[in-house]
C-alpha cells in the first residue's frame, strides 16, 4: 500500500519532532522544511498528498507561501498551523482555500485526526457506508415480508433514494448492482401492493385508511396558506420531478427558506394529462370529464396538448372550496428558457399577488429529450448522471433565481410539488392491440388490449379506477415495475430504442411516491 507523503513547513521544526515521529510510526512519509522558499521548491519537485504549513515564519510568511503553493497545485490539501486565534487571520486563510486550520500547540492525536480526515476520510467513510448499507439491506428485505402499508412504502422509498445518493458519493464502493437489485425487488412488491389496494383508495370514504393522493394536494397544502396569508403564496409544479432530484435542489434552497417535506401518491396513470389535471382540479380524471366535459373533450390525447385548462380547473377548485382571493388568480407555464428568465426578472412584481400557480416543464422535456437524443444519453447514461445533470441545470437556472427572489419577499410561502416521477425502463412487455390504441410506453388505452398480467395492471372497467371511458369496449393497461410496452411489429427495433430510457405513466415507487414541499422565506 502506497504511503501518503506529507510536507511539514515550520521554522521551529525541531520542536515538532515528536509529532513527526508519531506520524511516521502511523505509516505516513513525512518530509520537513523550515521556510516558505524551500516549501515551494519541494512542491515544484515532488508530489505531496498533504502540507502542514506554519502561519508565522521568518522571511516568506505562511499566507504568502500558501498563495504560491495553490498556484502550483490548486488541489493540494494545506492545513494552516498557527498560534493566532484572530478571526481576520482565519478569514484570510479560509479565503486562500486552506483545507483545515489548527491552533498551536497541537497534540499528536489532533494531527492524526486531520490526516485521517483528509487522506483516509473517503476510504474510512466508504467502509462505514458499506457496513451501514448491508445492515439496511437486511432490514428492508425483512420489511418486504411484513406486509408494509403506504407509510412503510414511503419510508422504504426514502431509504432507497438516500442510499442511491449516498453511493453517488462513494463510487469506489461496489454496491451499486446490489442496490439496483434490491430496488427491483422493492418495485416488484410495490406493484403488487398498488394492484391490491389502489382501487379501494380512490373509492373509499374512510380518508384515514388511505394515503394522500394527487387530488388532495391543493386542499391540504395550498388552501390553508391562502386562508391565512399575510404574504404571497406561490404553487410550483415541477413536471416529472423525482424525489432524488428534489433532494439535490433542496440543498441549494436551505439558506433561503425554512423547508418542510411531506409525501403523497400519484394517481394512475402517472402521466401528465391525468395526474396534473387532477392535481389542479382536486378531481379524478373521470370526474373532470363528468363535471367539465368541454375542458376534457377539447383536449387531445397527448401530453403536450392535454393540459390547456389548468388555470380554469384550479379556479373551479377554489370556487368549490369557497376560497376568495384578494386579487385575480395568476398562472404561469414555463416551457422554455426565455420565458423562465423573463419570469425571474418580473417575479418581484407579484409580491402583492395573493396566489400564483407556476408549472415548470424543463425536467419533463429533459426526460423526453433523453429518449430521442444520443447526446443527452451520453451525458446522462444512468440515474446518477441524470441527477448530476439535474443539479447542474438547477444551479444555473432561472428557476433557482426565481426562488431566491421570492425568498426576499416578506412572509412569502412557496409550495413545490410534481405531478409524477419517472423510472428507467429496462424490460419490454409485448402488447397486442388495434391501430387506435394510444401510443404511450407505460400505459395504454384502447380495444382488445392483451398483455402479460404479471407485467401490467389490466383495467377492464375504467369507472372503477375513475378513468375516462374511451368508448364502450375500451380498457387500460398500466405497466408495472420497469416494463415498457412494445408491439410485435418491429419489436427488436423498439426494444433497443426505448431500453434504459426514462418513462412515466406506470406503477413504480419512483413514479408514484412524490414529495410536496412547503417553504417559508427566512426574512
Amino acid at each position: 500500500m502506497r504511503k501518503y507523503k506529507i510536507l511539514w513547513v515550520d521554522d521551529e521544526i525541531e520542536m515538532l519532532r515528536p509529532h513527526i515521529l508519531f506520524l511516521q510510526e502511523k505509516g505516513y512519509d513525512v518530509s520537513t522544511v523550515t521556510n516558505g522558499k524551500d516549501a515551494i521548491a519541494e512542491v515544484e519537485n515532488r508530489e505531496y498528498d498533504l502540507i502542514f504549513l506554519d502561519e508565522m515564519m521568518s522571511g516568506m510568511g505562511g499566507l504568502e507561501t500558501l498563495s504560491v503553493i495553490k498556484e502550483l497545485n490548486p488541489n493540494l490539501p494545506v492545513v494552516m498551523v498557527t498560534k493566532s486565534e484572530e478571526e481576520a487571520l482565519m478569514n484570510d486563510a479560509i479565503g486562500s482555500k486552506i483545507t483545515d486550520y489548527l491552533i498551536k500547540s497541537v497534540v499528536p492525536s489532533q494531527i492524526l485526526m486531520v490526516c485521517k480526515k483528509i487522506l483516509d476520510g473517503k476510504k474510512i467513510s466508504g467502509e462505514y457506508v458499506t457496513k451501514d448499507y448491508l445492515e439496511d439491506f437486511s432490514k428492508i428485505s425483512r420489511r418486504l415480508l411484513e406486509n408494509p402499508d403506504f407509510d412503510d412504502w414511503i419510508d422504504i422509498n426514502n431509504k432507497m433514494v438516500n442510499w442511491d445518493m449516498e453511493l453517488d458519493e462513494h463510487r469506489e464502493i461496489e454496491l451499486r448492482q446490489t442496490l439496483n437489485e434490491q430496488k427491483k425487488e422493492c418495485n416488484s412488491e410495490f406493484s403488487k401492493y398498488i394492484e391490491l389496494n389502489y382501487e379501494n383508495w380512490i373509492n373509499t370514504d374512510d380518508v384515514d385508511s388511505v394515503p394522500l393522493l394527487t387530488t388532495d394536494i391543493v386542499e391540504q397544502f395550498v388552501i390553508p396558506h391562502l386562508e391565512s396569508a399575510d404574504g404571497p403564496v406561490f404553487f410550483f409544479v415541477l413536471d416529472c420531478l423525482r424525489l432524488d432530484q428534489w433532494l439535490l435542489l433542496e440543498k441549494h434552497l436551505l439558506n433561503y427558506f425554512s423547508i418542510e417535506k411531506d409525501y403523497y401518491y400519484s394517481i394512475l396513470p402517472t402521466a401528465t394529462p391525468y395526474a396534473r389535471n387532477s392535481l389542479f382540479s382536486g378531481l379524478f380524471p373521470s370526474e373532470i370529464e363528468n363535471y367539465y366535459p368541454d375542458l376534457w373533450q377539447n383536449n387531445k390525447d397527448d401530453e403536450r396538448s392535454q393540459n390547456k385548462y389548468e388555470k380554469e380547473l384550479l379556479q373551479f377548485l377554489l370556487d368549490r372550496k369557497r376560497i376568495k382571493l384578494d386579487n385575480e388568480l395568476k398562472y404561469m407555464k414555463i416551457i422554455d428558457p426565455d420565458v423562465g428568465r423573463a419570469f425571474e426578472q418580473n417575479i418581484v412584481s407579484h409580491k402583492r399577488t395573493h396566489f400564483m400557480a407556476v408549472v415548470v416543464n424543463f425536467l419533463d422535456m429533459l426526460v423526453h429529450g433523453r429518449s430521442d437524443s444520443e447526446l443527452i444519453k451520453e451525458i446522462a447514461p444512468n440515474e446518477a448522471a441524470f441527477r448530476s445533470l439535474t443539479n447542474s441545470w438547477f444551479t444555473h437556472s432561472s428557476l433557482f433565481g426565481t426562488f431566491r427572489n421570492i425568498a426576499n419577499m416578506p412572509n412569502a410561502k412557496v409550495i413545490v410539488t410534481t405531478d409524477h416521477g419517472s423510472i428507467i425502463t429496462r424490460r419490454a412487455s409485448k402488447v397486442l392491440a388495434d391501430r387506435e390504441t394510444s401510443k404511450n410506453l407505460r400505459f395504454k388505452f384502447g380495444r382488445n388490449l392483451k398483455v402479460d398480467s404479471k407485467q401490467a395492471l389490466q383495467i377492464n372497467d375504467p369507472a372503477k379506477y375513475k378513468l375516462p371511458k374511451r368508448g364502450v369496449t375500451s380498457s387500460y393497461i398500466i405497466a408495472k415495475e420497469d416494463y415498457y410496452f412494445i408491439y410485435p411489429t418491429d419489436y427488436h427495433k423498439y426494444l433497443n430504442y426505448y431500453k434504459d430510457t426514462f418513462q412515466h405513466g406506470g406503477i413504480s415507487m419512483e413514479e408514484m411516491i412524490l414529495p410536496v414541499i412547503t417553504m417559508e422565506s427566512k426574512i
